[in-house]
């Protein structure tokens, strides 16, 4: 087995992976799950049951073609304990064989999967379809108090209507969920205490504070494929290169098209 946590922590790069899952599940993806994996494809509705297999199938085969080595059903995961309870079961997502340093960040939105590959401590990723985000829940987000904090409710509210409201949300909605994945907790807290510093473009830096603890994120924005928004999180202190990379389209049989997400170094510095 082969493991590139070394290099990549030399230069505290972040590798960023994604594509498009096909519209039919593919045999090849479900032929590399586990039995729990596999038990989450079939509890999905039919609609997302190949968006799940896929990105998870994707996840298995970058991490074992391009990091680990050796075949991609091999890979076992696991989890960190949760930084808030310390229990095992909900921390952030973890490879446990092979033994390795690297870290990984996996999201979907649809049919789109990306995936976020480190050796230079936490990170975390998100992604979401603009058009998944109607004007009516919008409202009704923005008012509720319970996603935006005080400032970051002033400054969307005077966004007015349309695009560019649906842009700030979005933009508040990906960064608060990429910091939390990255500190381990997820959503299920208090999202109008996260402050992420929504008026301003990325790369920006947003605090987290766990019980006592403070820490600092540096969140950016790359671009990846056209309708979706991202936000990784990674920490501050270590702000190497971000590279992205596309996935080809992976036909099955009953697939009439495919796409290659193309890719290009994000605001995060300078893809190598």
């Amino acid at each position: 087995m082969k493991d590139s946590s070394g290099r990549l922590a030399v230069t505290g790069a972040v590798h960023i992976w994604h594509g498009r899952a096909p519209h039919t599940p593919d045999p090849a993806d479900l032929a590399v799950l586990d039995d729990e994996e596999l038990r989450l494809v079939h509890s999905r509705r039919a609609a997302v049951r190949s968006h799940y297999a896929h990105a998870h199938a994707s996840l298995r085969r970058v991490l074992a073609d391009h990091y680990l080595g050796g075949p991609p059903e091999a890979i076992r995961f696991g989890r960190h304990p949760c930084p808030r309870c310390e229990d095992g079961r909900h921390g952030r997502p973890r490879v446990l064989l092979p033994a390795t340093g690297m870290e990984f960040s996996l999201s979907r939105s649809g049919p789109h999967w990306a995936l976020a590959v480190t050796a230079a401590g936490h990170i975390g990723l998100d992604i979401e379809s603009r058009g998944d985000l109607d004007a009516d829940a919008l409202s009704g987000l923005v008012l509720s108090g319970l996603v935006l904090s005080v400032g970051e409710r002033d400054r969307i509210r005077a966004a007015g209507h349309g695009d560019t409201r649906r842009e700030l949300f979005l933009r508040a909605w990906t960064r608060k969920e990429a910091v939390l994945k990255a500190v381990g907790v997820g959503i299920a807290t208090d999202l109008s205490r996260l402050d992420v510093r929504v008026a301003e473009q990325g790369p920006v830096r947003v605090e987290h504070i766990e019980r006592d603890d403070r820490s600092h994120w540096l969140v950016d924005e790359p671009e990846l494929a056209p309708g979706l928004v991202a936000a990784l999180a990674r920490r501050a202190d270590r702000p190497g290169p971000v590279v992205v990379r596309g996935v080809p389209f992976r036909r099955t049989g009953n697939e009439a098209h495919g796409a290659m997400a193309v890719p290009g170094p994000s605001g995060g510095g300078s893809a190598r």
